[in-house]
């Protein structure tokens, strides 16, 4: 499979397996684009599911309500402009997760 494939799968798995396909394409490729994607792609979900986690948290205090919606969001676009940077054959980094990896 081309690179340009797994890309756009490793953004896609965000809606399906948001662990467990960027770790087996990391396991899997030899291209380093890919690789650096996937790792972020995984940090990316595993940060947002802790953010999601803690603001339903604070559901009790009112504050966790527009926290969750406005996390729950950021988890639908980023995966969706990956994807379309993917497919154009643009570079992409995941927002916050980007500047810890690279």
């Amino acid at each position: 499979m081309e690179t340009k494939g797994l890309k756009i799968l490793v953004h896609a798995s965000a809606f399906f397996a948001p662990f467990l396909v960027p770790f087996i394409v990391y396991l899997m490729s030899e291209d380093k684009d890919v690789k650096r994607l996937s790792i972020e792609a995984l940090l990316f979900q595993l940060v947002l599911g802790a953010l999601i986690f803690v603001s339903s948290l604070l559901v009790i205090v009112l504050i966790g309500i527009p926290l969750l919606i406005v996390f729950g969001l950021i988890g639908v676009i980023i995966p969706i402009l990956g994807i379309i940077n993917a497919l154009n054959d643009e570079y992409f980094s995941y927002p916050i997760v980007g500047s810890w990896y690279n």
